[in-house]
């Protein structure tokens, strides 16, 4: 297990829960998007905290935290995945997992023994926008269309969100993605920040004014769909 940051408190990346929120290292993606560049890029050469530490941690603010969030990297590459949450639920907390969806069957056998509290699933680009948006040129999309399957079933609370690229989205990409998710239970545009830590500079974010017609265009089939890093 590769953890490499910790962020003690949040009010953000749970939602409804007073959080702390887990990093773990590496990627089956290359977003060149991605705010978290050395996590995917090059985890090995990044401090590692070891799981005793979390844990220990964790034990030290049951009844002031809620809940953990378990991020990347991508967490389902993991093969301690659950013996991780395991540790954390023993000690009261609710697990949120963020995932891009690549390994359904980790993400079915977790929810199958009812070890997540929430998933919140990234919707890279549309279907076909996913080799670009995912820096995979030959990228099976198949396995992501599993995993949003499986979420829209309702196993559990779940959230799909996408980090909106001027670059790399589009009214029709959002006119694709309205449909292939139509109908499920909350969807969420996060506007995209450049910052000295992504993958590939240059890239640049959506006018508020952008964002809410994208919005507006999605409430045609999604019932809940909100902005997210507007100021």
């Amino acid at each position: 297990m590769s953890i490499h940051g910790l962020n003690k408190l949040t009010l953000l990346d749970f939602p409804g829960k007073v959080a702390a929120t887990i990093f773990l290292g590496n990627c089956n993606f290359r977003c060149p998007f991605c705010h978290n560049r050395d996590l995917v890029l090059d985890p090995e050469n990044q401090p590692v905290i070891y799981a005793e530490e979390i844990l220990a941690f964790l034990k030290k603010r049951q009844g002031i935290l809620d809940g953990v969030c378990i991020t990347g990297g991508e967490p389902t590459l993991y093969s301690g995945l659950e013996s991780l949450i395991r540790q954390i639920r023993n000690l009261g907390f609710a697990v949120k997992l963020d995932t891009n969806g690549y390994r359904p069957a980790i993400v079915k056998d977790l929810v199958s023994k009812n070890l997540l509290d929430m998933i919140a699933m990234d919707i890279k680009s549309s279907p076909e926008g996913y080799p670009q948006a995912t820096g995979i040129r030959h990228l099976d999309t198949d396995p992501i269309r599993e995993t949003v399957r499986f979420l829209m079933e309702g196993h559990v609370p779940y959230e799909f969100r996408t980090t909106v690229v001027k670059e790399l989205h589009s009214q029709s990409t959002f006119e694709t993605i309205g449909q292939w998710i139509s109908g499920c239970s909350a969807y969420y545009l996060q506007a995209y920040k450049d910052s000295d830590t992504v993958i590939h500079r240059g890239f640049h974010s959506n006018t508020k004014e952008e964002l809410e017609e994208y919005r507006q265009l999605l409430l045609k089939t999604i019932p809940v769909v909100g902005i997210r890093g507007i100021d």
